[in-house]
């Protein structure tokens, strides 16, 4: 039998250790399989979650499906800023403009996905053109109801949230096999509630296993 080379050997070596990590990685990756339980839930992060960015951490689960997952996180801050910040053409509507300016509102965090875009979760009694209808909330992402909230005429219940999280097929999925996340029954006191230090808290205790 002939041996092989040191050269070829090391190769080897590199290309099986290569295939070992890789089928390591695959366990957080399931292409093609989802659960149909993740939508209209919470997901919540476990003590297990690696990511800095979602440490502690609840997203409301809009969407999922064989394609993908997409949410909003709901218990990140970023801070109060002028309503009119928020909008880069006011349509020459000084009025409203200035209106816009003198409110300040918290924003928060939604997730690392597409930052600069701006969505509003909201109670279900309000609807505008743009707004999309789910199991308990719904999304608007419209100028309209930004003048609606400084005109107190928008919704009863709203967060103003920037950026969103998004999972491609299988993938969040993976992350839950590595309880990196739990689901905890939907509560739309809870998204609202302006404490947020104590919404992972609330979560996480109510968290569920997934069907």
């Amino acid at each position: 039998m002939k041996k092989l080379s040191p050269y070829i050997f090391l190769i080897f070596l590199f290309n099986l250790c290569i295939s070992a990590q890789a089928l390591g990685e695959s366990k957080n990756y399931f292409k093609g399989k989802f659960y149909s339980s993740i939508k209209n839930n919470f997901l919540v992060a476990t003590d297990k979650m690696r990511d800095p960015k979602f440490k502690n951490t609840v997203v409301v689960m809009l969407d999922n499906d064989e394609s993908g997952a997409f949410g909003l996180v709901i218990n990140k801050p970023l801070g109060s800023i002028p309503l009119g910040s928020l909008i880069k053409k006011l349509e020459n509507q000084n009025s409203k403009k200035n209106k816009l300016y003198n409110i300040k509102i918290p924003v928060y965090w939604g997730g690392p996905v597409n930052v600069n875009k701006i969505f509003i979760l909201h109670s279900k009694e309000y609807e505008s053109k743009s707004t999309r209808k789910f199991k308990d909330v719904s999304l608007s992402s419209d100028y309209k109801i930004l003048f609606e909230i400084a005109d107190k005429k928008g919704p009863k219940k709203s967060l103003i949230i920037m950026g969103y999280s998004g999972w491609g097929d299988g993938q969040l999925e993976g992350e839950m096999e590595r309880e990196h996340w739990t689901l905890s029954k939907l509560d739309v006191d809870l998204i609202f509630k302006k404490d947020n230090s104590k919404k992972w808290l609330n979560a996480i205790k109510n968290s569920f296993i997934r069907l």
